[in-house]
């Protein structure tokens, strides 16, 4: 434990934090006293707090301390490509993956027109649904070329399909183009979501490419409205006069 204690503290907190012992706005403990509490040192106290806060569990004031975050909604980055398996990882609740639909097909028209096919052309649909916490409040609907992923099925889907990608077809992904919008909820979603009252979905459409600038995947991603915030982080630059 000596070696891994800065993870003892971080799992110490984030318990607590999950199971409402701390609630939002509440300050933790000094780091000081956390050295103490813990006898260990300030820079392993240091680095479990960084940890906290990297994961969206505390937010650090400089001269004032670490504060707890409400963690009810989920931060889901608009920035950055993340896969699920990553950001569930991240936010470290349980989740599973259902997949429904791992094939090749023709394309649709309108996937035509968002991956720029011609009739005809095939694509590797995959839809899956996300279970957080017991409720499966993401429906991922996803769009592979052929040209550059030549073999999917379930068992790919239910893991990782970037880590697939990367780790076992060396393919480099580079950047994606991101459109957020809020939609009323389909049929499908009522079907495969757990939406209870909720009539409309946060939709998230990416468009992502290769280092060769090719666009090889679309996804619509629907996310329960409650479940999520999507956030960024800017900074302020000053303009010259």
């Amino acid at each position: 434990m000596k070696k891994n204690i800065f993870l003892h503290i971080y799992k110490d907190f984030t318990d607590q934090i999950q199971n409402n012992e701390l609630s939002p706005g509440a300050k933790l403990p000094s780091e000081n006293e956390l050295t103490e509490a813990y006898n260990t040192s300030r820079e392993t106290v240091r680095k479990a707090l960084q940890l906290l806060s990297e994961n969206g569990y505390i937010h650090k004031i400089k001269g004032k301390g670490s504060f707890v975050l409400d963690i009810g909604r989920m931060d889901f980055p608009i920035t950055g490509l993340v896969s699920f398996k990553e950001m569930s990882e991240r936010i470290g609740r349980p989740s599973q993956t259902f997949v429904h639909q791992a094939e090749l097909i023709e394309a649709p028209p309108e996937i035509s027109r968002q991956l720029q096919l011609i009739k005809g052309d095939s694509i590797w649909k995959v839809i899956r649904v996300r279970e957080i916490e017991g409720e499966r409040i993401i429906l991922d609907k996803d769009c592979f070329l052929p040209s550059v992923v030549p073999f999917m099925d379930a068992s790919i889907a239910a893991g990782s399909i970037y880590e697939y990608l990367e780790q076992e077809l060396d393919v480099k992904i580079s950047y994606a183009k991101k459109v957020i919008s809020v939609e009323e909820s389909t049929e499908e979603d009522a079907q495969l979501l757990d939406l209870h009252h909720y009539l409309h979905v946060v939709v998230v459409r990416n468009y992502v490419y290769l280092e060769d600038t090719t666009l090889f995947q679309y996804t619509e991603s629907r996310h329960r409205l409650d479940k999520f915030q999507f956030v960024d982080f800017a900074r302020r630059v000053q303009g010259k006069e």
